[in-house]
């Protein structure tokens, strides 16, 4: 990265984009401001009351998922690999989002937890939750370590500040709203990104495709460059996956990417259900996911293509250094993919615009920064301060606890950022990260949530064990005794992760003693009153567009038709 400042990298924004920009952090600092002024509970703080629209929680549903390794990391990836990345939307999020809203919000939202970790609690007790709260937490400060660095990155081109000011410098203004209005001036400002952020990358999008000739002129320039037609469709992906089979591609992509990860992610990712936790009914808590499906699946078009643009156009990211870059990580012009979607507003963007999609940048960085931030501290105070540590205080000690550990989180996630900057593409790195932490997560809870004879003692065995089967397979294809380029690597340890953890719970369940079953009402499907799991359909909640299911239909048969499209 610092090759590249030294280079021609630098953006040249003037006047009217730092304007721009300027009047975008007063906004994002003011509705924290307001935010702070409906904060005076820890429930305030961390659930913002349960008091939102269902459409308000749906756009920070999705915002808070189009962090920087959202936007910049898929465009890298589009660069890279191609459309085979849209498998991350139409495979690997939005079946996951609508299985949450149809079939996992009822309980979550019926059962009143705070947290994942929490559920994990009721269920299994506290080896479990300590297990599960604890490695949240760091991969919470191992992601906003990431969003971070690429934040620092692009005040780096910017202003030519040196990457760990610019660190410094991103993580305070992170921390100032995050600290002062808590979850509901994450959601508000992620409501604003989302805006933001569409606004920018649509422009790039359109202006990107003029400039290559339409969508034919890129299908040509793809055809002819080192990445080659199959960067085209979708399937079966093995540039993305790095199988040479494409029976194996498809297979890690259905299932260790289509349901373990995705799944994994979705269903038990604190930082997304959270949103969804902090609507005001349970049928708003339902939709919340379902609302969220229906942009999620065309963001491939705003964050992809721009990514596969860059890849043809840009001197740095073309031909031989392209060809460079997929072989060992780095080019000769000292560019890596992460810098494509930069590289493009370099080329493309007139002054004014620039400042926008800077904004824009700034904001999606922003989003899932506070989104770590906001879901780290709920679950390091809830979970670890005051259920291990400090107990039984009033409740505004808490809150005072909730806005130090958001301070000392960004400070630990500036030390995480120099981890984050050693990776070329850092969707390679993200990916590995979720096969450590929600594949063996997602398997403890699925089996959890199902079967009633599962014991205490198999929630925290298998999470560890499966936990350290994902890592065991990073450490082989790290070593090179494993052959995996791509993000295959990922895949396979995320699948290791959950058979393992399902086979070593299913063994530890026979050798110990189960939980009685009036202590798993609410915590057991077979167990819970079927009313309990019904939402309201009057008032606030009445008319068939408000119906989960009629909404998740309609997602899934777009998402079908989208897949076939670009089969």
């Amino acid at each position: 990265m610092h090759v590249l400042a030294q280079a021609d990298l630098r953006l040249d924004a003037n006047a009217i984009d730092y304007l721009l920009l300027a009047f975008y952090f007063v906004l994002v600092l003011g509705i924290g401001y307001l935010a702070r002024r409906q904060v005076s509970t820890s429930l305030d703080f961390f659930l913002s009351g349960r008091s939102l629209p269902a459409w308000v929680t749906g756009l920070a549903f999705i915002s808070a998922n189009l962090g920087a390794i959202e936007v910049m990391g898929m465009s890298a990836n589009g660069a890279q690999y191609g459309m085979p990345t849209a498998h991350y939307f139409w495979i690997g999020a939005v079946p996951a989002m609508l299985f949450l809203g149809i079939v996992m919000m009822p309980f979550y939202y019926g059962s009143k937890v705070r947290s994942v970790p929490e559920f994990m609690l009721r269920r299994f007790g506290k080896p479990a939750h300590l297990v599960n709260g604890i490695s949240f937490a760091t991969a919470q400060i191992l992601i906003a370590g990431a969003n971070l660095f690429l934040l620092a990155s692009v005040v780096n081109l910017l202003l030519g500040w040196p990457i760990w000011f610019s660190v410094i410098i991103a993580a305070v203004i992170v921390l100032a709203y995050t600290a002062l209005g808590g979850l509901s001036a994450a959601i508000y400002n992620e409501v604003l990104q989302f805006f933001v952020i569409v606004a920018a990358l649509l422009p790039l999008t359109i202006v990107g495709l003029y400039k290559v000739g339409g969508w034919e002129g890129l299908v040509d320039k793809v055809t002819g460059g080192p990445g080659g037609a199959e960067q085209l469709s979708t399937w079966p992906g093995n540039q993305l996956t790095g199988f040479g089979s494409n029976f194996l591609s498809v297979l890690g992509l259905v299932f260790g990417l289509g349901f373990v990860l995705s799944f994994g992610y979705w269903t038990t990712n604190f930082v997304e259900v959270q949103r969804a936790m902090a609507s005001k009914s349970m049928s708003a808590a339902r939709r919340t996911p379902i609302i969220g499906a229906f942009p999620k699946m065309f963001i491939p078009f705003i964050v992809i293509i721009p990514g596969m643009i860059a890849g043809v156009t840009v001197t740095e990211l073309m031909g031989e250094n392209k060809a460079a870059l997929m072989e060992s990580g780095s080019a000769p012009s000292g560019a890596t993919f992460n810098d494509a979607l930069l590289l493009l507003m370099r080329d493309l963007l007139p002054n004014g615009m620039l400042g926008i999609a800077i904004a824009g940048l700034l904001a999606s960085f922003m989003a899932g920064m506070a989104a770590n931030l906001s879901s780290f501290n709920t679950v390091f105070t809830y979970d670890i301060w005051q259920a291990y540590l400090v107990k039984d205080r009033p409740d505004d000690y808490y809150l005072r606890v909730g806005r130090v550990v958001t301070a000392a989180a960004t400070i630990l996630a500036i030390g995480t950022a120099f981890i984050a900057s050693t990776y070329s593409n850092l969707m390679d790195y993200l990916q590995q990260l979720f096969s450590f932490f929600n594949a063996p997560l997602f398997a403890t809870f699925i089996l959890g949530m199902f079967w009633k004879r599962m014991t205490p003692t198999a929630g925290w065995t298998g999470l560890v064990t499966g936990t350290a089967a994902a890592v065991t397979v990073f450490g082989l294809t790290e070593s090179g005794v494993w052959e995996l380029p791509g993000q295959g690597g990922a895949f396979v340890g995320a699948g290791a992760a959950f058979v393992v953890d399902i086979v070593v719970s299913v063994a530890v369940t026979y050798a110990t003693q189960p939980k009685p079953a009036g202590q798993l009402v609410g915590l057991v499907y077979s167990l819970t009153p079927k009313e309990t799991l019904r939402h309201s359909t009057t008032g606030e909640d009445a008319g068939w567009y408000r119906n989960p299911g009629l909404l998740a239909g309609i997602a899934l048969a777009i998402t079908i038709a989208l897949n076939i499209i670009f089969f």
